[in-house]
């Protein structure tokens, strides 16, 4: 008897598996703003798709030659732009930073991975005035960034660190050893009808084959949560201007520390005068 009811609660837990899988996927864990906005930033509220995101609007200090988007990582929120909004307003940048939807204070109830959040964006850059628009990403927001760029004209640059390449590659590789392929397959197809997108159409290196702005790639050359190569996928798939730094050292959201400022600030300046000064195309 007592094998028969370990039986049965074993094949329970094998029910429960792509369920279990597939809430982790669409439910990141919530972490909440514990800090107040920076000073010179507005606490505002944007309209997404379907969705309210809290979020900061800062103004440039200097004269103003753009905006800068912030987009942080998965179970993260805006408070961890606070030190590039500092960095980037003293630049002559207005800087937005928002929690993305299921995320810190925003709306939403499932993580889609840059499916409905490129919509997001979409309808935040709706409230930008004319001008530069730099989109700085880091993780998930760097996924949203280049998904968001390959289709949005009025994106000049993007700033894209430890994205990863396509949803199912690196969903499979952070899946727990114990889940088979088959619960996995199914695990993505539960939460496909749960959130109601498509796993396979959340890919950044298919969005790098309609890039033609300035893209910078930075990566973590430790990084064991998203191994290096996911940049370096979407890095081959660019067809403008592009760059790729591999940080010594660096895990996962570490790669944007240090020295590599010195890198991306010069990078951005460039991309925006060119920006600036190059002959407005057909049709943009």
């Amino acid at each position: 008897m007592v094998a028969l009811i370990a039986l049965i609660a074993a094949g329970a837990i094998l029910v429960q598996l792509p369920v279990l899988a597939a809430g982790g996927l669409l439910h990141p864990f919530r972490k909440r703003l514990g800090s107040p906005a920076p000073d010179g930033c507005e606490d505002v509220c944007f309209e997404g798709a379907g969705v309210m995101l809290r979020g900061w609007r800062c103004q440039a200090r200097t004269a103003r030659r753009g905006t800068l988007v912030y987009l942080h990582g998965v179970a993260d929120n805006r408070g961890s732009g606070a030190g590039i909004v500092e960095r980037f307003v003293q630049r002559g940048f207005d800087v937005i930073a928002y929690d993305s939807r299921a995320h810190g204070d925003s709306e939403g109830e499932a993580c889609t991975y840059g499916y409905y959040e490129k919509r997001d964006l979409h309808r935040v850059l709706d409230t930008v005035p004319p001008g530069p628009i730099v989109l700085v990403g880091t993780s998930l927001g760097a996924a949203v960034a280049l998904q968001e760029a390959a289709d949005d004209p009025r994106v000049s640059a993007v700033v894209a660190a430890e994205t990863f390449s396509d949803l199912r590659t690196i969903a499979r590789y952070r899946a727990p050893f114990f889940l088979t392929e088959a619960t996995i397959r199914k695990a993505f197809s539960l939460a496909e009808a749960r959130g109601h997108f498509e796993v396979d159409a959340v890919s950044p290196v298919a969005a790098a084959t309609r890039i033609t702005i300035p893209v910078l790639l930075i990566h973590g050359a430790r990084d064991k949560d998203t191994p290096p190569e996911h940049s370096q996928r979407v890095f081959g798939a660019l067809r403008g201007p592009k760059r790729l730094i591999l940080v010594p050292g660096a895990g996962h959201n570490k790669s944007l520390a240090g020295d590599v400022w010195r890198e991306i600030e010069p990078w951005i300046d460039h991309a925006v005068l060119t920006k600036a000064t190059a002959p407005a195309s057909p049709g943009r």
